[in-house]
């Protein structure tokens, strides 16, 4: 390259400058390069030849003579940021790497070449400099280390406080804190934690398996503990090694010198001025908590303590509701001869997990008991009160002797005059249980369901009006009453909605889905509360949910499988197509198969009739016995002595069609005089 007269680039300092140490270090530390292209010859100063640890002697000034010095990995990395400043018609690059000496040690340094061309545009040479850049390098990294640590340290507060948003109680703060997650998170070993308590320093977490210390579960707070110097002095203390931990705090250093703690931190836990609880924080690293550090764990330790005052005032309402909701509901249900019984209830997921659902069993006199299930809207304290004033009136309009209409009349204009803009649903049943006779009314709540003895479920059409509070405002008192015979082994169940409700479901799924499960369930009402029970624990709702079970003690095979009951007034469509459902209901419900459209046909016929050819309401009543021959019966009661009579239409009369489509379709029928008025009654074989 000498032959070619080239100009080499040199390094030199004027005469005139002022002589700087750091000056003169990094023109030590610098040297120079020409690359002739064309030729392939790479001229290296001294000083540059210094930096790759090339003897002079040695360098042919060609450039793979270098390979052995540059990793090839950066090597690469180098060659293609060159052919591509060469290529893009760049006049200059820059570039980092590293170097590796004779003794095998890396050293980082820095080119800058600036790109020489011809006329053409095409690159023939490349001029430039080379320094040590390790020292650069290093704080840089340095720099980059440290603000990562800012980084980790801003992402555990943020991390940590995003988590505790979501703690409601203090059960749920050990958690976000303590468990496997929560010392990720923090990149902790151990987490305790105590509450504040009259003098004392109650341990409500003690972290992982065999780190809890028996004489450290109460403590006073003027105990020579850390937490206890912490709650006294308002400030926090750290403690870097194992060894500060066994000369500071020898009592408890034999419970920590198993762990695998090298450093922690003791945090208060200050909530309106005062102190609430405190925080231990064991990490596995000895530490000397620098500024930086110790602000971080300050910080982490106000966003504690604002999460635990909240939940510790969350767990304080929820007791408080939870004691007003034991006191509203039975404290016991009562036995009932001729019955089992069983109640369940579970509160809301909202609010303070208190709600206006109740249960209640009412024993009347002469073999009659009253059964009730209702929901006052809200989730509140309100609603439970109100669901308290309600269940109170119920029981005693129901001791009273009143009948279900007149009951629930009373309890919806009680409610009006509460002047609340509260409404309320229930179902009301009572029950004689020495005949099975059971009257339903309904106000608004969803229908009961019931098993029958022989296993089959189903939903039990009850007439119903509108809900406590709203009848009374509009004057319609008004409740037409349900009557169904309960079969001995026939279990009856009422429920708020919360237990057949779920986000995103039709209620109707719902009820269905009840009704299979109650189907396979077993006899025992108690069992079959609690298989209920552990299918709404797997999928809680953001309901109140109340059921109650109620189940007719005999033998089943003496008495009937079935029986329902409706009465219908006269110019009552509404009726008439309630009474229609519930005869369908019930007899493809009881296993009528093909019988079911002609059983049907005929009650709607025999109802018609009853209406329209007497002035008094109807009164139908479908019963299945549990004979072999499994005769379906239907009878049709009316208010009128006159018995009719079969005859034959004609061909083109219109009426006398009734009683042939009896005839023809039923085994056998016939009419009875019954007090003032007459029973159609007719038989269906369904085996």
């Amino acid at each position: 390259m000498a032959d070619r007269g080239a100009k080499r680039p040199t390094v030199s300092v004027p005469d005139d400058w002022p002589a700087h140490p750091d000056l003169t270090l990094a023109l030590n530390h610098m040297g120079g390069f020409d690359w002739d292209l064309d030729r392939g010859l790479l001229h290296m100063d001294p000083p540059a030849l210094r930096l790759f640890d090339m003897p002079p002697e040695t360098y042919d000034g060609r450039p793979a003579t270098l390979t052995d010095r540059v990793p090839p990995g950066e090597a690469a990395r180098l060659d293609a940021l060159v052919a591509r400043a060469l290529k893009d018609g760049s006049d200059s690059y820059g570039a980092y790497y590293r170097v590796r000496h004779r003794d095998g040690t890396l050293r980082w340094i820095h080119s800058q070449g600036s790109i020489r061309r011809d006329t053409t545009g095409r690159p023939c040479r490349i001029i430039g400099v080379v320094r040590d850049a390790e020292d650069e390098y290093r704080h840089a990294a340095e720099r980059v280390a440290a603000d990562e640590e800012r980084r980790r340290h801003a992402d555990v507060v943020q991390r940590t406080t995003a988590a505790l948003a979501h703690a409601r109680t203090v059960q749920d703060v050990i958690a976000v804190l303590a468990d496997e997650q929560g010392l990720d998170r923090l990149r902790a070993e151990n987490v305790i934690l105590g509450l504040v308590e009259s003098g004392h320093i109650r341990l409500v977490s003690e972290g992982k398996a065999g780190s809890f210390v028996p004489e450290l579960g109460l403590t006073r707070v003027g105990d020579e503990f850390p937490m206890s110097e912490v709650v006294r002095t308002l400030t926090p203390r750290f403690i870097g090694s194992r060894a500060e931990f066994a000369a500071r705090y020898p009592r408890i250093w034999p419970a920590v010198e198993p762990l695998d703690v090298g450093s922690a931190a003791y945090l208060p836990l200050i909530a309106q001025g005062r102190p609430i609880g405190v925080i231990g924080i064991f990490f596995p690293r000895e530490s000397d908590f620098d500024e930086q550090e110790r602000a971080l764990m300050v910080a982490l330790g106000a966003g504690i303590a604002q999460s635990l005052a909240r939940a510790m005032l969350h767990d304080q309402e929820h007791e408080l509701a939870a004691g007003l909701q034991r006191a509203m509901l039975p404290r016991r249900i009562p036995g009932v001869p001729g019955a089992q019984i069983a109640v369940r209830y579970r509160s809301a997921r909202l609010g303070r997990d208190i709600g206006g659902d109740w249960y209640d069993v009412i024993a009347l006199p002469h073999g009659r008991v009253a059964a009730v299930v209702g929901d006052v809207q809200g989730h509140d304290t309100q609603a439970a009160a109100l669901m308290g004033q309600l269940r109170i009136v119920l029981r005693a309009y129901a001791a009273e002797g009143h009948a279900p209409a007149t009951v629930m009349a009373r309890a919806s204009a009680f409610l009006k005059e509460l002047d609340t803009d509260r409404f309320a649903t229930c179902v009301y049943v009572d029950a004689d249980l020495s005949t099975g006779a059971a009257r339903f009314v309904r106000a608004g709540h969803i229908d009961p369901l019931l098993r029958h003895a022989e296993g089959l479920c189903r939903p039990l059409p009850v007439a119903g009006g509108l809900p406590l509070g709203i009848s009374a405002e509009f004057t319609r008192l008004d409740y037409p009453v349900t009557t169904v015979q309960l079969a001995p082994g026939d279990t009856l169940l009422l429920c708020t909605d919360g237990l057949v409700e779920r986000p995103g479901t039709d209620l109707g799924d719902g009820i269905r889905e009840l009704a299979a499960e109650v189907r396979r369930g077993p006899q025992d009402v108690q069992r079959l509360a609690d298989r209920l029970w552990s299918l709404t624990d797997r999928s809680p709702g953001e309901d109140d949910m109340a059921f109650l079970l109620l189940r007719r003690l005999g033998d089943p095979r003496q008495d009937i499988a079935g029986r329902v009951r409706r009465q219908i007034a006269p110019a009552d469509p509404e009726g008439l197509r309630t009474a229609r459902h519930m005869v369908r209901s019930a007899v493809r419900a009881w296993g009528a198969g093909d019988r079911a459209e002609e059983i049907e046909l005929v009650a709607d016929e025999l109802i018609t009739n009853a209406l329209l050819h007497t002035e008094g309401s109807a009164v139908i009543t479908v019963e299945m016995p549990h004979s072999a021959g499994r005769r379906l019966r239907l009878e049709v009661e009316d208010e009128s002595s006159n018995l009719p009579r079969r005859r034959e239409p004609g061909e083109s009369g219109v009426s006398g069609r009734g009683l042939l489509l009896v005839d023809r379709l039923a085994d056998v029928w016939g009419v009875e005089p019954r007090g003032g008025g007459k029973c159609v009654w007719c038989e269906f074989n369904c085996p």
